[in-house]
């Protein structure tokens, strides 16, 4: 298993882990363990994505390496994951920042969509890791552009 992208989804699934638990804490109407355990989520995301993006920068992304006739299936499902990613992560600034500046009643409309979201994004982008690490082979080691349009 490839250390950086084992480690940074480690971190992105530890994030939806925490948010799941948070949720639950809210629901049971603990909401000084609900603030630690979203802060701790958001930090874990944080991490997952200064990993990523360190990664991209010095080493480059890895393309599909799985058969010719999935890579247009794994390219649909890359580019949905990508757009849920930075969707969830906009949500979750917004949803976290709201909860900072004590906007509750804002904060408890929009943050069950962001978790919501956000466990769609955490999900997909572990399949992405499991396609490309675990069922298959990793294809080679290039730009960021060049690994999502597969070429």
């Amino acid at each position: 298993m490839p250390f950086l992208p084992t480690i940074s989804t480690f971190f992105i699934l530890l994030s939806a882990i925490l948010v799941a638990i948070g949720w639950r804490f809210i629901i049971k109407g603990n909401a000084k363990s609900h603030k630690k355990t979203m802060i701790s989520a958001a930090i874990s995301a944080l991490l997952f994505f200064i990993i990523y993006v360190s990664r991209t920068i010095f080493i480059g992304n890895t393309s599909f390496g799985g058969p010719d006739e999935l890579k247009i299936y794994y390219t649909v499902f890359l580019i949905f994951h990508i757009i849920l990613a930075t969707t969830g992560a906009l949500f979750g600034i917004v949803t976290l920042t709201l909860a900072l500046k004590r906007k509750i009643t804002i904060h408890r409309k929009i943050g069950p969509v962001t978790s919501v979201i956000w466990f769609f994004s955490a999900l997909t982008g572990i399949v992405v890791y499991l396609l490309l690490y675990i069922i298959y082979d990793g294809g080679t080691t290039t730009s960021m552009l060049k690994a999502i349009l597969g070429t």
